[in-house]
């Protein structure tokens, strides 16, 4: 199935190398977190909430700055978007090993505001480099990529902080972040195609006047959805390990819950037919919920890899029906919208579901990360049905739950030239 599904978009001109480049490109930005998280705690000697304003600073800056950056690719091109990334991320990342607490907060800032926007680019220009048809395995193959990085990209940071010095490992993923950035202008991915926009189709028309639908802002809306589910489970899993001094066992159980992802993703991308975002995200949330009556960790490490199971599926979901939603000369800010969404998600998730471990136990974390995360995708869903049956079925290009359909006649200008 792996052959036949995914060696088609693989062998497309120009998608390998730029899997292989988001790959890469998408490390230091993996990494980073638990970097600054161990340098605050040991080198700078201040508390797990001081490392997280530090890492929160860089979240908020990254939130803000994804649709401005995503902008910037949609009006300059992406070298002319990504060089002064390069240029304020080489000034950040050679002055942050050596500054005090207060300093370190503000180029964390910096550093999220202008943050490569890997991500977001690697989206944009497989919605380019593959033909409508092959997109939702294209899709699906790029998440599971993400939740590679995410294996991978943490367990290095550590090493390298823990090994040798906080110092030296923030002073390698600052060298690794703007490595990525000229990689990126390197590999100059297209994110615009080659077919002139063809003026007069009612979608076309409708996405030059205003960037937001109802449509589109249901899809944000599962990107938030999916994030709280994800973060929600995140925090939930540690608090659980802990509780019952397992606590060196988190690694290897977030490995399982990514490896849990990785298998569905890769399942869904060779489904025939894609499910739709809200759906897949609702199932998400249930998917979380059997973990919250996990009696052991055995038990909990097989409730996880059944939680990761739809977590690359509703992601790959998300993206695929973004860029099939946005006129492609939008499709950067509205990556950049997606992210910044999926980081208010974050931001609300680990408060909440922290709380309520807080005033419970781990496992009502969980049940509260599935019962949120599934409830927002399900009231979304009734009210994209509620608004869909009384608009035109004639008027809209997506299908009442969510799955994309070309109307006939209708020119895909996301095409690449044959």
């Amino acid at each position: 199935m792996l052959s036949t599904t995914y060696g088609p978009v693989l062998r497309l001109p120009g998608v390998a190398r730029l899997y292989l480049v988001g790959f890469v490109a998408r490390i230091p930005a993996s990494m980073v977190g638990v970097v600054l998280t161990l340098h605050v705690v040991t080198s700078l000697d201040r508390g797990y909430a001081q490392a997280g304003v530090v890492a929160g600073a860089v979240t908020v800056g990254a939130a803000i700055g994804a649709p401005w950056r995503g902008r910037l690719v949609d009006r300059l091109g992406l070298r002319r978007a990504v060089a002064p990334s390069v240029v304020v991320e080489s000034a950040v990342w050679l002055t942050a090993p050596h500054l005090g607490y207060e300093a370190l907060i503000g180029v964390a800032f910096l550093a999220g505001l202008f943050l490569v926007p890997v991500f977001s680019v690697t989206r944009q220009s497989l919605s380019v480099l593959v033909p409508f048809p092959l997109q939702r395995s294209a899709f699906a193959l790029d998440s599971v990529c993400v939740e590679l990085t995410f294996m991978l990209a943490p367990v290095l940071g550590v090493l390298l902080a823990t090994q040798t010095s906080t110092t030296t490992a923030l002073t390698v993923v600052g060298s690794i972040t703007v490595l990525s950035g000229l990689l990126l202008m390197w590999a100059n991915p297209p994110t615009r195609s080659a077919v002139p926009q063809q003026a007069g189709a009612p979608v076309q028309e409708a996405a030059r006047t205003r960037v937001l639908s109802p449509d589109l802002a249901v899809v944000l809306l599962s990107a938030l959805a999916a994030s709280f589910v994800l973060i929600g489970t995140d925090v939930s899993l540690v608090a659980a390990l802990n509780e019952v001094g397992r606590t060196d066992d988190v690694g290897w159980m977030i490995a399982l819950w990514a490896g849990g992802s990785v298998v569905g993703g890769l399942v869904y991308g060779g489904r025939k037919r894609g499910l739709p975002p809200l759906l897949l995200v609702a199932i998400l949330g249930v998917a979380t919920v059997p973990a919250a009556f996990a009696p052991a960790p055995l038990w909990l490490a097989l409730a996880v890899v059944l939680a990761g199971l739809p977590c690359a599926p509703a992601l790959s979901a998300i993206n695929a029906t973004l860029v099939s939603l946005v006129d492609e000369r939008r499709r950067g800010e509205v990556m950049g919208w997606s992210g910044t969404m999926s980081t208010v998600g974050n931001a609300l998730g680990a408060p909440v579901v922290g709380a309520v471990i807080d005033a419970s136990h781990p496992g009502a974390g969980f049940l509260a990360a599935g019962v949120v995360g599934g409830g927002i995708a399900v009231s979304g869903l009734v009210v994209l049905r509620v608004a869909r049956s009384r608009r035109p079925a004639a008027t809209s290009p997506v299908r009442a739950a969510g799955e994309l359909v070309v109307p006939p006649g209708e020119h895909r200008t996301d095409l690449p030239v044959a």
